[in-house]
């Protein structure tokens, strides 16, 4: 049976010695695959066009700087800045020296990026132009300071090679990044992952799909986080795939750049799939009803033909409307971060996009599980990848129980935290995930929620908020909803359902120019409609026993999933 690494073993032995390359290693293959082609684009604020061999040029030039400067492998270096070819090529340089790239979120405030840059321990960092004043360097206590942008002396496509460089012995077990996460939950841990790690998760993934040097990624998510990081950023590296650098999740700023770019890998959240199909059908429905019937009614035939006879009738029939939307090009959107409603995943599919989502944790590099282009169930979060164990480990009577794996692609731990690390790291090497789950006969996984969210009724019944949660997403008057329990009687300790809900203010100014805000009665009484239509659906523990309204929205991470502490009870 070939496997889409199957290319490595002319490699092995030359280019890198251990199991999988390290992700230094990873560049050099791909630059001796792929010299000429196109690795790195940025349109805006300015044009920047990177071939693999430029890539690996100027990551020679930095990593020398950082040598001449002092930083030796083992050294962490700090990374904050927007997407873009300098963050790649600042990050490949870290980590071709064998130091430790430690990237953070670049909407962090400085305050919350020092504190966790002195934690790290960082001995030089990379910075946007936003914030280049904000980090005093002998405050700090490092090396160096380069920067991300054009108007700096120190600017880090100006680097000049300072001395001939010599690749150290960086081996696959060694620390590669410390990503920070925090989660929906707060208390932000440092996740250790190795080379090995990351290396591992971009060849297994694409066991599940089919990755061309011709393809171009669309890195539109934040960098820093493992998402993109990983399912981007290096699987585009380990295939010489190019990739094209997004600076904003705004609709229109995305479309031209799919376009432009002929994007044919996109990849996002749930919340951004969800608001372009609902765009996608709300300019079907304003055809009229005739014209939307015939084809919704199409776009059934359309996905029947593609799940049973494993043929894309979709992608001509519905070609007019994916291109004013500038899906023309598009050859697989992945969802992940987040569950993703089936009828979105249906949708998208039925119009002839190969539309897949996928599992997986910081903790995990990230990819456990993804859906397979030829063979994807819309309800589950996708097939287990090779190489990964995973259990259900306790599981009730419907099967669902908390997710455990082990793999190679599994973090080293928390850094500088061993009380965290062996709260979720067994003995045996189990990863504890603390998602809530089953798997069928094929080994795909469906995801009921988080161990830590479960409500708990009075019938002794566990509600997860997230199953709840994924019906309001269906309705465009509900901008965000957050389900959580609610202690009903004080002596038994009991829960009931409440929902937190944030209406979309877009939404109802369509049909009321008047509204006085988002505590009009107009948008109680329809709210109240939906949860009365979702409560209908559900069993009786699971039914919202109360609700009520916000007038700001709820704080997300960088994924787009509420940070449930920090909604007020």
């Amino acid at each position: 049976m070939s496997h889409p690494w199957d290319f490595l073993k002319e490699f092995k032995g030359e280019y890198f010695k251990d199991e999988w390359p390290t992700i230094a290693e990873l560049l050099r293959i791909t630059t001796a695959r792929f010299p000429d082609k196109r690795g790195f684009t940025l349109y805006d604020p300015e044009e920047i066009k990177l071939t693999w061999s430029e890539v690996s040029e100027h990551v020679d030039k930095i990593s020398s700087h950082l040598i001449s400067k002092g930083v030796n492998p083992g050294d962490k270096v700090g990374l904050t800045g927007k997407n873009s070819p300098q963050w790649a090529l600042a990050y490949l340089a870290t980590v071709n020296i064998g130091a430790v790239i430690v990237p953070l979120d670049n909407s962090m405030s400085t305050e919350k990026s020092l504190e966790l840059f002195k934690f790290a321990g960082i001995t030089a960092l990379f910075v946007d132009e936003e914030k280049f004043d904000d980090f005093d360097m002998k405050a700090m206590g490092i090396k160096t300071k380069i920067a991300l942008y054009k108007a700096n002396d120190n600017y880090i496509m100006n680097i000049e090679l300072e001395e001939a460089f010599e690749y150290g012995a960086v081996r696959s077990e060694d620390l590669a990044a410390i990503l920070f996460t925090s989660g929906t939950t707060g208390n932000p841990k440092g996740v250790m992952l190795t080379h090995e790690n990351l290396s591992s998760d971009t060849f297994l993934t694409q066991e599940h799909m089919n990755i061309h040097s011709s393809d171009v990624f669309y890195a539109l998510l934040p960098i820093h986080h493992i998402y993109t990081m990983t399912a981007v950023f290096l699987v585009a590296l380990s295939a010489g795939a190019e990739i094209l650098f997004g600076q904003t999740i705004a609709i229109q700023v995305i479309l031209p750049d799919l376009k432009k770019g002929k994007v044919t890998m996109f990849l996002g959240v749930p919340l951004l799939f969800n608001k372009l199909i609902k765009g996608i059908m709300r300019g079907v429905r304003e055809k009229g009803i005739l014209v939307y019937g015939i084809i919704r009614f199409l776009m059934g035939i359309s996905g029947m033909i593609k799940k049973i006879f494993k043929v894309n009738p979709g992608k001509k029939l519905f070609n007019s409307i994916l291109k004013k939307v500038s899906l023309e090009n598009i050859r697989v959107c992945i969802s992940g971060g987040g569950p993703l409603p089936p009828e979105t995943f249906r949708k998208f599919n039925q119009l002839g996009v190969d539309f897949v989502q996928g599992y997986g944790l910081t903790e995990s590099s990230p990819v456990i599980n993804l859906n397979p282009v030829a063979h994807y169930k819309e309800k589950s979060v996708g097939k287990l990848i090779p190489g990964i164990e995973m259990i259900i480990h306790d599981p009730d009577e419907k099967g669902i129980g908390e997710i455990w794996v082990r793999g190679p692609v599994v973090m080293r731990g928390y850094y500088n935290n061993q009380e965290a690390t062996e709260k979720v790291l067994d003995e045996d090497g189990f990863l504890h995930t603390g998602d809530m789950g089953f798997l069928d006969n094929e080994d795909y996984l469906y995801l009921s929620g988080r161990k830590n969210n479960i409500i708990v009724t009075s019938g002794g019944k566990n509600v997860f908020p997230e199953e709840i949660e994924y019906f309001f997403t269906l309705y465009d008057e509900v901008e965000q909803s957050l389900i959580k329990g609610f202690i009903a009687d004080k002596k038994l300790k009991t829960e009931h359902v409440e929902a937190v809900i944030f209406p979309s203010i877009e939404f109802f100014e369509k049909d009321h120019s008047d509204l006085t805000g988002h505590d009009d009665a107009r948008i109680h009484e329809r709210i109240g409609e939906i949860v009365k239509e979702i409560n209908e659906k559900m069993p009786i523990y699971m039914q919202i026993k109360k609700y009520h309204l916000i007038d700001q929205p709820m704080e997300m991470t960088s994924t787009k999933k509420i940070q449930r502490y920090k909604v007020k009870e």
